[in-house]
């Protein structure tokens, strides 16, 4: 039953994708209609500002981090794991928004939180550096998602939030798949977030 629970808390938070309402609201738009056509961050900064993209993404953290310490507080490290897993599945296909949300990379940093500032910190170093050199957002993002399993490994994260961490990242890199598809090709273009934000 508390599995249960935790599955269903779980999703509910993760289907708030933080850019909707905040773009509705302040913006009388849904980010969805501009870009990329993601709910995510970085299109949030790249169609209405970095201050936007900001508050999304620290909101879109945020709901990662209530729902895994729901889990760990019903559940131990096992209702954590779970929790991360779904939530990160839950911003992706949120129920609330039609089941078009963002690419699970702002809670795939919240994710990497959770399992230690060890962990947090070697994701972020590689997101920036790789995003930093290449001007691309969605590699420094695939990169960092790809590194999260293993840098669970390197610093003995328990097996249940490892195993969390390889499916996140699986899932973050399929989502990516079109971004992929035009780096492969040359034609990704570099991140530049509006001006005015």
């Amino acid at each position: 039953m508390k599995i249960a629970v935790v599955i269903i808390t779980a999703y509910l938070l993760g289907s708030f994708c933080a850019s909707i309402p905040i773009t509705r609201k302040l913006y009388g738009d849904d980010v969805r209609n501009h870009g990329s056509g993601n709910a995510g961050a970085t299109n949030v900064a790249r169609v209405y500002g970095l201050k936007a993209g900001l508050l999304t993404l620290a909101c879109d953290m945020a709901k990662a981090v209530a729902a895994m310490l729901m889990g760990k507080f019903l559940c131990g490290e096992a209702g954590e794991a779970i929790a991360g897993a779904v939530c990160i599945t839950a911003h992706c296909f949120p129920l609330y928004f039609e089941f078009r949300g963002g690419k699970g990379v702002s809670v795939g940093a919240a994710l990497g939180l959770m399992c230690g500032w060890k962990v947090f910190a070697a994701i972020m170093a590689v997101f920036f550096a790789v995003a930093f050199l290449s001007r691309k957002v969605s590699l420094g993002s695939i990169c960092a998602s790809a590194m999260l399993p293993v840098c669970g490994l390197i610093f003995s994260c328990g097996e249940y939030l490892v195993w969390m961490s390889v499916y996140s990242a699986l899932l973050v890199i399929i989502m990516h798949r079109s971004n992929i598809e035009r780096l492969i090709k040359g034609t990704e273009g570099d991140f530049k977030p509006k001006g005015n934000g």
